[in-house]
């Protein structure tokens, strides 16, 4: 297995350099196809009695400025794409918001790179739901850039944070061509109070740990004590061993509330401050 096609958003943030950046590193490492996507975004006109002709003229005045700004970011990055070398790339501008545009286009890509929401930066509530909406709506695995990056490279010291699921295992398969090429591998697992025993969880990470190695992927595995906040367990033991990168499965609350992610999965694109490839 091995990635192909790399999609990587690009807009007007103050983060979409640094990803673009590891994501050229990416392609070219993995020698594969990048697809920087630039949605528009959408504008909505509200109705407002004998307002209409104004509206009209006002939005379609924003339209044109949406489209110059989606050109001027792929501009960015065909330049960026050459000066880099890159072999193969494309650019795709679409006239969606930015969540239905990146689930969409990833159908036909193999792994989706975003950044983490800046608490500073206009709007981050928009884009903090987009990215939580992509990550668990997306066919794709989706690679989450911290706000703020201490990484020129991903993928070199991996910590695989496994507790036996579908989406665990999901994830796990899903970052196969980065486990292959990683120096260090982790999984790592932590306890439940009255959950199932030591035992069992050892040899669950036995199970990922053979299943691995059959696909050329040599692992450790730990069993740590769960404390309250997991998702800051994850990070403190991340950083510890000094990861790159983290896979771990994206989890969802039932359908009737299917906007708000999982304790650990939200906790995660709160706080990270690693990459981090999740996979619903």
């Amino acid at each position: 297995m091995s990635y192909r096609s790399v999609l990587v958003l690009l807009d007007t943030g103050p983060a979409c350099r640094v990803r673009l950046q590891l994501a050229v590193r990416l392609v070219r490492d993995l020698d594969c196809h990048l697809v920087g996507l630039a949605p528009t975004g959408v504008i909505d006109i509200p109705t407002v009695s004998g307002a209409l002709p104004l509206l009209t003229d006002r939005a379609a005045l924003a339209w044109d400025q949406l489209r110059d700004h989606a050109e001027e970011v792929a501009q960015r990055f065909r330049d960026e794409c050459r000066c880099a070398g890159v072999r193969s790339f494309e650019t795709v501008i679409d006239e969606e918001d930015h969540a239905t545009s990146i689930i969409r286009h990833a159908r036909c890509s193999d792994v989706i790179m975003v950044s983490q929401a800046h608490p500073e930066v206009p709007g981050q509530q928009q884009e903090r739901a987009m990215v939580e909406q992509v990550v668990v709506r997306s066919a794709r695995p989706t690679l989450v850039i911290p706000r703020s990056p201490r990484f020129m490279h991903t993928g070199t010291n991996i910590m695989v944070a496994w507790d036996d699921s579908r989406e665990a295992a999901r994830a796990v398969a899903d970052a196969l061509p980065l486990l292959q090429r990683a120096r260090s591998v982790q999984v790592v697992s932590w306890d439940q109070p009255g959950g199932v025993s030591d035992a069992v969880l050892h040899a669950r990470a036995d199970s990922v740990q053979r299943w691995l190695k059959r696909h050329a992927v040599d692992t450790t595995a730990h069993v740590l004590q769960r404390p309250a906040d997991l998702a800051d367990a994850m990070l403190v033991h991340a950083a510890g061993m000094e990861a790159d990168l983290v896979v771990m499965g994206a989890y969802g609350r039932p359908r009737w509330a299917e906007r708000m992610l999982g304790g650990a999965t939200h906790g995660m694109l709160q706080s990270m401050t690693v990459p981090v490839l999740m996979s619903h």
